[in-house]
């Protein structure tokens, strides 16, 4: 007997490959899932036929897309056995248009750090290539901001390895007060 279900998992297979999706993960996060991840990622890349330079910079943006997530996603699992670290829910996608791609992230956030993250990222579209590059060179030396689990450089590294100024929006979310979704886009 038929499931009912299975025409609509066909359904989502044929929209991924009618949009060209290279490789897609939509759960949870963790370092070592990144890393398995991550090895995937290479060989999808090499498989697509994608040139090195571009896969250099698809797979830098796969990682700080992945790091965004696992840092500031406000859904979270349980602390994993490994590392005691929080396992983080997200989406990645990878895809191609044409002769570019695109690395497409969502992940939820709390909706207090949205203003702060938008102006983040309002000043950094408005920034020229040149702009960026120095801007990298500057939290290169700098110290690690006391809000930020990084040393800043994720949007830099996104937005200087990108096509196109990356584009973002937020969603609030009517199922979780207090949440909104981040999406984010890169062009390369």
């Amino acid at each position: 007997m038929a499931n009912p279900h299975t025409a609509q998992d066909c359904t989502f297979f044929e929209l991924a490959q009618q949009r060209n999706v290279i490789f897609y993960h939509m759960g949870y996060f963790s370092h070592g899932i990144i890393t398995t991840m991550a090895e995937v990622v290479k060989v999808q890349l090499e498989v697509a036929g994608v040139s090195g330079p571009t896969r250099r910079k698809l797979f830098s943006s796969f990682i700080e897309l992945s790091q965004n997530i696992i840092h500031y996603s406000s859904d979270w699992l349980r602390p994993s056995v490994e590392d005691g670290t929080a396992l983080r829910q997200g989406a990645v996608c990878i895809s191609a248009e044409g002769d570019r791609y695109l690395m497409q992230c969502a992940n939820p956030i709390a909706t207090d750090d949205v203003e702060r993250l938008r102006e983040k990222l309002v000043s950094l579209c408005k920034m020229s290539i040149d702009e960026i590059k120095q801007a990298y060179k500057v939290v290169l030396r700098s110290e690690t901001p006391e809000d930020s689990k990084g040393a800043g450089l994720g949007f830099l590294t996104m937005a200087r390895d990108a096509s196109a100024p990356l584009e973002f929006s937020f969603h609030p979310r009517a199922d979780e007060p207090g949440t909104s979704l981040f999406c984010l886009k890169a062009t390369i």
